[in-house]
């Protein structure tokens, strides 16, 4: 049921969707998905992990890749924040992250890292191309040298705090719906 609300001079009904997809896994796991492949480099949280595998499953990416020490399934900590998205989020593990820069780069995906370097282009600002894939790094040491040289590009989010980042699942958001956004918002994608 909607609950009615004054929201600022116009009363509207706010319906809150609080269940998942209305078709079967089998038919979800049948669709097409968006050109997007996220690496993870070596991170260290497996929540972190979680998270992003329920954000891969929010943008309904093609691959998301695990490399290095990345917790992968099963386990308890991912399982907690990944709410069962790893039955359908179609993921790989890779021994380290140039073996999966290496794998997509095989297949002419071209592949960015998101890290804030000298050079970096602000992700707002960015032309995506598609397919592409996106690397993430390691909370505390960000993306390894070796795997930032085999990349297209790199784009960064500003950042105006003292922190010189955010939470590696919050840059993954932010990054992989710019993405999206650039192509349409998914709309033209899916």
């Amino acid at each position: 049921m909607g609950e009615r609300r004054k929201l600022g001079d116009m009363e509207t009904n706010f319906h809150v969707r609080s269940f998942d997809a209305h078709i079967p896994l089998d038919e979800y796991a049948a669709l097409r998905k968006n050109p997007i492949y996220i690496i993870l480099d070596n991170l260290r949280s497996a929540f972190n992990v979680g998270s992003i595998f329920r954000l891969c499953d929010a943008m309904r990416v093609s691959g998301l890749f695990l490399c290095g020490y990345t917790a992968s399934p099963p386990h308890a900590k991912l399982d907690k924040t990944s709410l069962g998205t790893t039955d359908y989020v179609p993921w790989k593990k890779f021994a380290s992250t140039v073996d999966a820069v290496e794998h997509l780069r095989e297949r002419g995906v071209a592949v960015w890292a998101a890290e804030t370097v000298s050079g970096a282009v602000p992700y707002d600002a960015a032309a995506y191309p598609s397919p592409i894939g996106l690397v993430f790094g390691n909370e505390a040491l960000g993306v390894g040298h070796e795997a930032l040289g085999l990349c297209d590009r790199v784009v960064e989010i500003p950042l105006y705090g003292f922190k010189n980042s955010i939470n590696v699942a919050a840059s993954c958001a932010v990054v992989g719906f710019a993405a999206l956004s650039s192509w349409g918002g998914g709309k033209n994608v899916l």
